[in-house]
């Protein structure tokens, strides 16, 4: 059962043992000539405004110190997530997002370029880093120690996070649709409303966790300016 039920996030389209199913994480670049219009829309207007406010909290959290244009790579991590947390919401439209290879190919090389970074240019930030201010000196050994575990495992919580929080929600609106034969018809408009409420909770999670992984990404890059 668990097997079936897990295997509609596999991927099942191939040619020449290729599979296409990855090839929805660009369905988003379809949105892109809506941009070009010399009189935009409401939806183009909607999305310059949520972009501005994005930079505008990203930039703030990164600090003075940052380089122009560097909150251009969370605001592009959080389109890309956002498009196809939503776009996975539609039938028979592949979930990226939903696994592991996906998540953690985003944040491991984020995370680690931003280790490489603090670690080669702010060396001596990056080691006062892995102990609290305030600290007894009887504690710094475990705290560094803790402080090493924690960093470690940022891009681990990072993928996991995102990856299971879709999965939670697609497998609970696979088993509400699996038992839609086995009902009465007085009983169907229960299953419905539910179904439309678990849909409308996704499309908020599908925005969160967005918002999350480019929020995290942004403060673990802050840390080692």
């Amino acid at each position: 059962m668990m097997n079936n039920l897990f295997s509609i996030f596999d991927p099942t389209t191939s040619v020449m043992n290729l599979s296409l199913n990855w090839l929805s994480t660009f369905l988003g670049l379809l949105m892109l000539p809506l941009l070009f219009w010399l009189i935009p829309s409401r939806i183009t207007v909607t999305w310059y405004t949520i972009i501005h406010s994005l930079h505008t909290e990203f930039k703030t959290l990164i600090g003075p110190t940052a380089h122009n244009g560097s909150t251009f790579i969370f605001i592009s991590l959080f389109s890309l997530i956002l498009f196809n947390n939503f776009l996975g919401l539609f039938p028979y439209i592949f979930t990226s997002s939903s696994h592991l290879s996906m998540t953690l190919t985003l944040a491991l090389p984020l995370w680690l370029s931003f280790m490489l970074y603090g670690w080669i240019n702010h060396t001596t930030h990056m080691f006062a880093h892995m102990v609290p201010q305030g600290t007894p000196p009887i504690l710094m050994p475990f705290m560094v120690c803790i402080e090493t575990i924690s960093n470690i495992i940022r891009p681990g919580t990072l993928a996991v996070r995102l990856a299971a929080n879709m999965i939670a929600g697609h497998l609970l609106l696979t088993l509400l649709g699996n038992t839609g034969p086995s009902l009465v018809i007085s009983t169907m408009s229960i299953l419905l409303i539910a179904q439309m409420l678990l849909m409308t909770l996704e499309s908020a999670v599908a925005i969160i966790q967005s918002y999350v992984f480019a929020i995290l990404a942004t403060l673990y890059s802050s840390e080692v300016n």
